[in-house]
Parts: structure tokens; C-alpha cells; sequence
């Protein structure tokens, strides 16, 4: 065997993560706030990809900012891990929805070429079926062809109409409902959006309506995992989700040279270059409040930072239950459902694995009980499914010369009372991750891992202040989207609000980015002597890198 893993559960100490260049000397967290005073001032906890993508906004609209950040890096899920030359991405592993990153950027002044190399995965992912059965993934439609005619006869043009479907949602839930604010009820829920609510399937569960178009199981598998990139079920996630699988083949699975973490970045970088300032190692202990006002955040260490608007960027049951006064809203946060967590498992290998592609995934025997023992058992599935990162496939410096870099995702259920022993589930999960890569494709993980590095719920919810440990925050079932979704501005507190997965539209990259992009035209559109008050722009002092 190779090395010994890390304990389980623990995160990898500080100088495991790779080392970054700080841009200027720490700011003082109290007392001078180091900003043109008459400016409007915004306080950011959180230093995760929505708080980062709404400091860059707010401060090249000449808004004085600063972000609090508890740990000592940015990204906060979008993370990183750097050891023995091997790198890494902890969270997300591929960009999808480009056009949302490219806005962004725009919507910055920047151009996304001048920031992100991004590499276009070809094949998509390979896809291992229980029974042997394997199906790759790929753009080109002559060989997807005949892939799925030798699977079950006829499936292609079934196939076709499930995409045609899942682009229509995307283009409707995009323009409709995903893009814009919910104020009220009645934006929500205005007869228009009600028939546009039925004809995106919303309320039927996904897996089920799959079955318009395809009967073979397999298929039906392949068209509905991405559900777990939301971290639901397909047995309980809306068919509107066929837009995921839409968006892979017509919008391409891109991956940036040197790893996700350069969104990061990036998005710092030009935050930075517009005068926001970031202060890490600060943890929040709670938000002060009068009326119905923030006015402040008190500091772990004691230390108050007054301000006129707070963003938070904590996933947000967490700041209800444990930043915020205690109110209906945090009471409520208990009867939310929560997304699953993973246990994820990063190996270094002494040599390659060409077998695998950059992504691939291993289905379960019994698709519906697996999902069944992950979320209503809170438990891992006796044969998980499971997702293999291979980065080194698509970037090579991910990995050292002549070795390998695997990342392993098992999803698991989120912390509860009745969760086993988190080292048996750790101990089931790596065996049954060998077992398959061995007896499948004779890749003996085993003898060729040279190190091992474990995440699992418990490591989400420390890191993370995930709430239950879940790895995707709030579940996205039809009474949490939209208006039913907690609000990214608090009921009470009119100056208070809320980026990140757990607030609209939802969790990825992609909402998370939106969900900075609506946060901030709501501030603007609530409060517009603040930027008034914020005029003209600071100078952009280079943001590219």
C-alpha cells in the first residue's frame, strides 16, 4: 500500500495548500479603515467565489470594500490542494455554462481570455455501468450515435429530443427565472410564469420523465447524474434539469489551465485592482444589529468593523443560525432540506492511469436505492456511485512527471444523528473505489498511491461552516427555487444580504455567480444614494494579470 492517508476527516494543514503571492501588506481590520471615508462602505464575510465576484462589482462602482475571510486563502469551496508537486481541485472540477463567465468578466471590464486558458474536455466523461456497459460521452454526434444504438436500438433519436427539450428549459429558466430578482409573491408566481413553470417540467421529478424518451435504464442513468452536481437526487430533483445535460453537449465541460483555483484568482485580482480590500484569518463571531439595520460585524478576536451595507457570502443557514439574532428565519432553517455532502479522497499515484479520462463516472447496481440510502438514510449506498477527477488529462502540470493526480467523490448523506462511524464509511468508500478501478480497469490504486488526503462531511461543515456538513447547501426541490428560496436580502435587516449557493438561484459556479450579479443590482436598486455617494470609479489599477 502506499503511504499512510491522512486522518480522517482532516483538512490539509496550512502549508499543504499551495502558496500565494499577497498583494500588498495586511490591512488593519478595525479603527482606519484604509478607503475614502464619504464613500459608501461594504463589509463581504466570505471569501468564496460569490463574495469575491461581488467585491470586484461593487468596488468598480467606487464602493469602499472589504472582505473578511476566516480562512488563509480565498475560494472557499472552490479550493485547492497542492503536495509533492501534485495539484489538486478540492471543489468544483469543471466549468460549465461558459457564456456566465464570460459575462462576468465583462460586466468587470475584463475579457475572460486575459485571465482563464480554458481547455475544452473531448470526450465530455466516460460513463461505467453496473453491468459492464460503458458509454463515452462525446460532441461528436456520429459516434454518440453509435454508441447509443449498441446500447438499446433506436435510443439516439430519443436522446436528441431529451437535449432539444433540456436546451428549451435553459434558454426559458435562463431569461426567465434563473437571471433576475423575485422581490414578492407575485413576481414569482404571476400566471405568465405559472404556465412557464409547468412547461419546464418543474414539477415533475426527473428521473421519472426521462422515460419520454429512453427506456434503458442506462441511458436514463447517464441523463440524469448531473443532478448531483447540485447535489439532489433525480429521483426527487425537477425534470428541469434536463438543461444540465443540454448545457454539457451544446455548451461544452471546460476546464481552465492550472485549475479552477485561477477563477479565484482572477476575480481577487480585479476586486484588488479596483481598491477592495481583504483581510484573511479574520472569523466572524456574530453581526450586530439595530432596527432594521446591520451596522457592524464583531470579529472572533473582539474587533468591530462598522459599515453601511453587509454582504454575506457564509453559506446562509449558518449566518441565520449562528451570525444573525435569533428570529422566525433561523427557526426556519431547520425545516429546510439540505443537499448531500461527499466523501472525497485526493491521491497522488506513483504512475499514470491512462485509462481514465478527466472525467468519469461509476454508477451504482441499484440506481434508486443508492439515492434512497444517501438522502433519506443520511448513509453511503452499500455500492456507492462515484466521480473520478483525473486533471492531468486535460493539464498535464497537474500532476508530476511520470505520476498521477486522481481526485475520488463519493456522495454521502449529510450529517445527521443516525450517520455511521465516519471512518467505516471512509474505510467502504476507499474500498469500493479500488475495487471497481481494479476489477475494471486493472488500475491498482492501492499499490500505485504514494499519498492520500481525505475530505468528508465533517471536514465541509469545518472548513466551510457548512451547515450539516452539506456540500451543496440548500436542496433545490420545487419549494426552494425562486421566490421559495431563502431571499439574498434579509426581511429585516434592509441593508443585509446574501451571495453564495443557498440563496437564489443556487448552487455551482455558474448560480453563484448570478447570485452575485443580483445581489448587487437589488443594493443599487434599494439603495441608490449609495452609489451616488460611491462615484466617480477608482482607478483600475491592473487587474489582468
Amino acid at each position: 500500500m502506499g503511504a499512510s492517508p491522512a486522518a480522517a476527516g482532516d483538512a490539509p494543514d496550512v502549508e499543504e495548500l499551495a502558496p500565494r503571492e499577497r498583494l500588498g501588506l495586511p490591512y488593519p481590520v478595525c479603527g482606519a479603515w484604509q478607503m475614502n471615508t464619504h464613500r459608501a462602505r461594504v463589509l463581504i464575510i466570505g471569501a468564496g467565489i460569490g463574495g469575491l465576484a461581488a467585491a470586484a462589482r461593487l468596488a468598480r462602482m467606487g464602493f469602499a470594500v472589504q472582505v473578511l475571510e476566516k480562512n488563509p486563502e480565498p475560494g472557499g469551496r472552490c479550493g485547492r490542494l497542492i503536495r509533492e508537486g501534485h495539484r489538486f481541485d478540492t471543489g468544483p472540477t469543471l466549468l460549465l455554462m461558459p457564456e456566465v463567465f464570460t459575462q462576468t468578466y465583462a460586466d468587470l471590464g475584463e475579457r475572460i481570455e486575459d485571465h482563464l486558458d480554458l481547455i475544452r474536455a473531448e470526450p465530455l466523461y466516460q460513463i461505467f455501468f453496473p453491468d459492464g456497459s460503458r458509454l463515452t460521452m462525446t460532441g461528436d454526434l456520429v459516434a454518440l450515435r453509435e454508441q447509443l444504438d449498441a446500447l438499446a436500438s433506436g435510443s439516439f433519436e430519443g436522446f436528441v429530443r431529451y437535449l432539444a427539450d433540456g436546451h428549451r428549459f435553459y434558454r426559458i429558466a435562463m431569461e426567465r427565472f434563473i437571471g433576475r430578482n423575485f422581490p414578492s409573491f407575485f413576481s414569482y408566481f404571476s400566471p405568465a410564469h405559472l404556465r412557464l413553470l409547468l412547461d419546464l417540467r418543474a414539477l415533475a421529478p426527473h428521473y421519472q420523465e426521462t422515460g419520454r424518451y429512453v427506456r434503458d435504464p442506462r441511458l436514463r442513468m447517464a441523463m440524469t447524474f448531473q443532478d448531483m452536481y447540485l447535489g439532489l437526487s433525480p429521483y426527487e430533483a425537477p425534470a428541469t434539469y434536463a438543461m444540465l445535460a443540454a448545457a454539457e453537449l451544446i455548451r461544452g465541460i471546460w476546464f481552465p489551465r492550472g485549475g479552477m483555483y485561477r477563477l479565484v484568482e482572477s476575480l481577487e485580482r480585479i476586486a484588488r485592482g479596483y481598491g477592495a480590500q481583504f483581510v484573511y484569518q479574520a472569523p466572524v463571531q456574530r453581526i450586530e444589529t439595530d432596527g432594521d439595520r446591520a451596522t457592524a460585524v464583531i470579529l472572533e478576536n473582539g474587533e468591530r468593523v462598522e459599515a453601511d451595507f453587509i454582504i454575506v457570502n457564509a453559506d446562509l443557514p449558518y449566518a441565520y443560525r449562528h451570525l444573525l439574532p435569533p428570529s422566525p428565519e433561523a427557526r426556519r432553517m431547520e425545516r429546510y432540506r439540505y443537499t448531500c455532502s461527499a466523501i472525497t479522497f485526493y491521491w497522488g499515484l506513483r504512475a499514470p492511469a491512462p485509462q481514465l479520462s478527466a472525467h468519469n463516472l461509476f454508477f451504482a447496481g441499484d440506481y434508486r436505492a443508492s439515492f434512497e440510502r444517501i438522502f433519506r438514510d443520511h448513509d453511503m449506498p452499500d455500492a456507492p456511485s462515484f466521480y473520478i477527477h483525473a486533471p492531468a488529462r486535460l493539464d498535464p502540470s497537474a500532476a508530476p512527471p511520470g505520476r498521477d493526480t486522481l481526485m475520488a467523490l463519493v456522495p454521502v448523506g449529510h450529517l445527521s444523528p443516525k450517520q455511521p462511524d465516519i471512518e467505516t464509511m471512509i474505510h467502504r468508500a476507499r474500498g469500493e473505489v479500488e475495487r471497481r478501478l481494479k476489477e475494471e480497469l486493472g488500475i491498482p490504486v492501492g499499490e500505485l498511491r504514494h499519498f492520500e488526503v481525505v475530505y468528508t462531511p465533517e471536514t465541509w461543515k469545518r472548513l466551510y461552516n457548512l451547515e450539516r456538513g452539506a456540500a451543496f447547501g440548500l436542496s433545490h426541490h420545487f419549494q426552494q427555487m425562486g421566490y421559495l428560496r431563502p431571499s439574498n436580502r434579509h426581511p429585516r435587516y434592509r441593508n443585509l444580504y446574501f451571495v453564495g449557493a443557498s440563496t437564489h438561484p443556487g448552487t455551482g459556479l455558474p448560480m453563484v455567480l448570478i447570485s452575485a450579479r443580483l445581489a448587487v443590482e437589488r443594493l443599487i436598486e434599494e439603495h441608490p444614494i449609495a452609489l451616488r455617494r460611491s462615484w466617480p470609479v477608482p482607478r483600475h489599477a491592473s487587474a489582468s494579470p
